[in-house]
């Protein structure tokens, strides 16, 4: 008898230490990783989704022009309309590259390859030179869906597309990169 009570007081005692170990030591720091883990993930999905903001609002200004001004089909409201909808689309193009500046460290940090971490930098550094330069709107619209769709696709595409697209993609970004370093910033 004395040996099953030496026994139970022994596992009781090693249950309490190692809950209170777990409690002030591990479980902290899991939690603090779990936030960290959180908000890297919150970060990517961010990017991901100012990119097809990006290609979104490149593509409805693409398909959405402006009608010559004597055009007889258009109404001044309709065009008024329009051209607020266009504002309203170049808006959202400024704010998604401010975002992926600005950020550009919280989501592409957390990335294990420099190469990829490279890729998301001059991504997000490039689609903000665009639409701050003084390019005509279409090229700038040209510009950024051909900086924005390789990007996206290698960040998130199916895995069979990326590997398939790796080389083709990483040279279509830049062979875009050297148009928008070889250009004027003025039309």
């Amino acid at each position: 008898m004395p040996n099953t009570l030496w026994t139970l007081l022994v596992a009781a005692i090693t249950a309490v230490v190692t809950t209170l170990a777990v409690g002030l030591f591990v479980t902290p720091r899991m939690e603090a990783r779990k936030k960290r883990l959180g908000e890297v993930h919150t970060a990517r999905d961010t990017f991901g989704a100012n990119m097809l903001r990006v290609i979104s609002a490149c593509s409805l200004l693409q398909r959405f022009e402006l009608p010559a001004v004597d055009d007889p089909d258009w109404t001044p409201v309709m065009r008024e309309r329009l051209t607020g909808e266009r504002n309203r689309w170049l808006q959202q193009l400024d704010e998604a590259t401010v975002w992926l500046l600005d950020n550009a460290a919280t989501y592409a940090g957390s990335w294990p390859n420099s190469r990829i971490i490279r890729f998301a930098i001059d991504y997000a550094g490039h689609a903000r030179a665009v639409v701050l330069s003084e390019r005509e709107e279409a090229t700038k619209v040209e510009l950024l869906l051909a900086l924005t769709v390789p990007v996206q696709r290698q960040f998130f595409g199916w895995p069979w597309s990326r590997a398939r697209h790796v080389l083709a993609d990483h040279r279509a970004f830049a062979e875009t990169v050297a148009r928008i370093s070889g250009e004027p910033s003025t039309p």
